[in-house]
Parts: structure tokens; C-alpha cells; sequence
């Protein structure tokens, strides 16, 4: 904030007496916000992610641009977009940064509220109308299985693949209960032979006679990084999404619209 220490206190201590609180206060971790400085927070970040909005230039000159962006990315995303999200926009905006987090437990809707998140990539559409969206990727699930697999010779049938263990991807909190019921239909159970992230799945897969149901992007990815195999599912699957969440006070932003479209550009291109 461009404050030296002392000019930072006698702040502070004006916040303070206005306020009529402590704001933030000493613990054994560090200064803590009190109660009240937590129920400012998300009303002066909007107040300031306004005025930020008021006074940003009308138009957004990349190559020059100093700024930076918080993109939250599902499994999904990370697999098929990430790498080639950085480098485009490395290559368009050399100081620009981008800042990409796993949603994991993230409250998506309430940190695009208060601009702590650009963007969100997820399979989830906007969670409120204020709220805006664009379907960027439409994909399929497959089977993946290591190269020379015994139950990949000649097809795949539902039998074959009940009979071997399935590596289950814990990273990617799709519902994949499709394959349980698609089995099931057919008087067929399968076995789960492990629960890996994405991170590690595709040297497991290589390594091993488990198979492995994932969307039909990332499989590829897959198979130009490991020795696997990609084989149709034996059972009909629903499709998914990869869906961009951003938030309708900033969808005129310029820099933000530059975003959007270098993330659709790079969808386009997967």
C-alpha cells in the first residue's frame, strides 16, 4: 500500500477510533481480524473493485498491461487448459499473471462476489443470475487402460471391462455413478482397484491392468504423456461440460473481456 511501517499504525489507529473497534488484534499466530473487520471485508472490496472498475482505462492494451488474474480450475481444466491458457497469454501479455487455483473447497460464488476470483473453469453453470456463463468445451467420457492391455484386444465389451479393477480419479469430483448403473443393467459389477488424483493416474494406468473412465480430452492427454490405450465405454454415458463463470459486474471490464476470450480462444483450439 505504499506505507511505511509507523505511517501504517497511525492508519490503523484512525480506522480504529472511527470505527469504534479494534479491527485487528494481536494472537500468537500473528494479527487476527476481529469480527468487524471480517463483515467490512467483502463490502469494501466490491467498493473498491468499483472504483478500480470506474477508472480503468476504456481499453485494454495486453502487451503493456501490469496486472494480474485468479482463475479457479476443476480437474478438467487444469488437464486440458491450463498449459496452453499460460502460454498464450504469456506470449500476448508478458506482465500479465495469471494465478490458477484448484476449486477444491472453494465458496465459488461468494469469492466472484467479492473478486477474490476472475474467473471460474468448472462443470457447473452460473449458480445465480448474477452471474454470467459460456460453455467452452462439450466432451464425452472414454476408457483408458495401459497399451497391450488383455481386455483392450479387439473392443471392449461390459463383461471385459467389469472384470478388471477400476482406477477411480479422486481429483475430479464428477459423479461417475453412470458406470455402477450401466453395469448394473446388465447383471455386471466392477471392482475398485485404487483412487488416485489426476496427478498421478496416467503412470498408475500405464503400470497396471486397472482401467480408468475419464473424459475423452484428458484421456488424450494421457496418451501423449504415458503408454495407454483409449477405448469407447460398453454402456451409454451422460456428456460434460466445461463451463466459464465470471461475474456480470465486471463482464464489460476490458481487461476482463480480453480474458474471457483468450480462455474461449484456447477452448476453441483444444
Amino acid at each position: 500500500v505504499r506505507l511505511s511501517q509507523p505511517a501504517t499504525s497511525h492508519a490503523l489507529n484512525r480506522l480504529r477510533r472511527r470505527l469504534g473497534d479494534q479491527l485487528f488484534v494481536r494472537t500468537p499466530q500473528g494479527m487476527a481480524p476481529t469480527p468487524r473487520a471480517e463483515q467490512l471485508a467483502g463490502p469494501v472490496r466490491r467498493a473498491l473493485d468499483d472504483l478500480r472498475l470506474v477508472l480503468e482505462p476504456e481499453t485494454f492494451q495486453p502487451a503493456a498491461a501490469h496486472r494480474r488474474f485468479v482463475i479457479a480450475v476443476d480437474g478438467y481444466a487444469a488437464v486440458v487448459m491450463a498449459s496452453r491458457l499460460v502460454a498464450r497469454c504469456r506470449a500476448a501479455a508478458p506482465n500479465v499473471q495469471l494465478s490458477l487455483r484448484l476449486v477444491g473447497d472453494q465458496d465459488l460464488a461468494a469469492r466472484l462476489d467479492t473478486g477474490e476470483l476472475d474467473l471460474a473453469l468448472t462443470s457447473q453453470r452460473a449458480p445465480a443470475e448474477r452471474f454470467d456463463d459460456e460453455v467452452l468445451i462439450e466432451d464425452r467420457y472414454v476408457a483408458v487402460l495401459r497399451r497391450d492391455h488383455p481386455a483392450g484386444r479387439g473392443g471392449m465389451g461390459p463383461a471385459a471391462f467389469a472384470s478388471q479393477p477400476q482406477l477411480v480419479i479422486s481429483s475430479t469430483g464428477e459423479d461417475i455413478g453412470f458406470v455402477a448403473a450401466g453395469l448394473a443393467a446388465r447383471g455386471l459389477t466392477a471392482s475398485v482397484g485404487a483412487e488416485a488424483p489426476y496427478l498421478s493416474a496416467g503412470p498408475i494406468l500405464a503400470q497396471s491392468d486397472m482401467v480408468a473412465v475419464v473424459a475423452a480430452r484428458i484421456a488424450a492427454e494421457f496418451r501423449r504423456a504415458w503408454p495407454v490405450d483409449i477405448r469407447e465405454l460398453p454402456f451409454e454415458a451422460p456428456g460434460l461440460e466445461c463451463v466459464m463463470v465470471w461475474h456480470r459486474r465486471v463482464g464489460d471490464q476490458p481487461a476482463h473481456r480480453w480474458l474471457r476470450e483468450m480462455v474461449a480462444s484456447v477452448a476453441r483450439s483444444t
